[in-house]
């Protein structure tokens, strides 16, 4: 009778071993914690960079390494000419203050057209140079449309214009509208004419296939038309939410 009451009682000591969780659960723990901290990350980059001017980028990193360095200095916009930051707009952007970083319309007559052209915003570039990589990719293309608006929500106009002028490549190993108002004319940024603003302008889809001070007459045509394209964004008041 007491050894039955003894094992009786030892039995109901025992710890009941912990169930393991299956893995599948556990697997997608660890992926929504990734997504989780990733997401975080990237408000939280987002949030420093409406303030915190990106010392290099990962495109200009990689430059570096290949050339040797990088012609780059940064420049607040009220250091920059005006007329420069209409053509910049007039060229690669002309609804840049009229729309929330994604131009649908230009993107949907992108797609009619079969090609790229006009799809891209400010705002997607200085997102894609400032967070991302270059280089065609359906993933980069995702987080760039995913990041943008979040962008659009934390920084002002001018601030995402400011930026861009300053990672945007002008010639190859030349960074930013600073290096590049010097590197083409021996100028600074607050001093380029129209015409000069509107030449570097016209570079910036393609940098290394393109001269602002040996143009082709291509070059100047497309000069030109930034040059009437920026007094017309000035006229019609789409210039306003980066000027004022």
């Amino acid at each position: 009778m007491a050894k039955r009451a003894i094992k009786a009682k030892s039995t109901r000591g025992k710890a009941k071993a912990p169930e393991r969780m299956p893995i599948r659960k556990r697997v997608r723990r660890a992926i929504w914690r990734t997504v989780a901290i990733a997401f975080l990350g990237v408000v939280g980059a987002v949030l420093l960079g409406a303030v915190v001017n990106p010392p290099t980028t990962a495109y200009m990193f990689s430059e570096s390494r290949r050339l040797g360095g990088v012609d780059h200095e940064w420049v607040p916009i009220e250091e920059i000419a005006p007329v420069m930051a209409r053509a910049a707009v007039a060229a690669e952007d002309a609804n840049f203050c009229n729309h929330w970083g994604l131009d649908v319309a230009a993107i949907r007559l992108a797609i009619a057209e079969g090609s790229n052209r006009g799809a891209s915003t400010i705002s997607q570039q200085t997102v894609k140079n400032v967070y991302l990589w270059h280089g065609r990719s359906y993933v980069r293309k995702a987080m760039e449309a995913g990041i943008t608006p979040l962008m659009e929500a934390v920084w002002s106009k001018r601030r995402i214009l400011e930026v861009y002028l300053n990672v945007a490549e002008f010639d190859e190993g030349v960074f930013g509208v600073e290096a590049a108002a010097r590197h083409y004319f021996g100028v600074g940024p607050e001093a380029l004419t129209a015409r000069q603003a509107s030449a570097l302008a016209a570079v910036l889809p393609a940098p290394k296939d393109r001269s602002a001070s040996r143009p082709t007459n291509f070059l100047q045509k497309r000069a030109a038309q930034i040059r009437s394209g920026a007094a017309t964004i000035r006229a019609d008041g789409r210039a306003e939410c980066f000027e004022s």
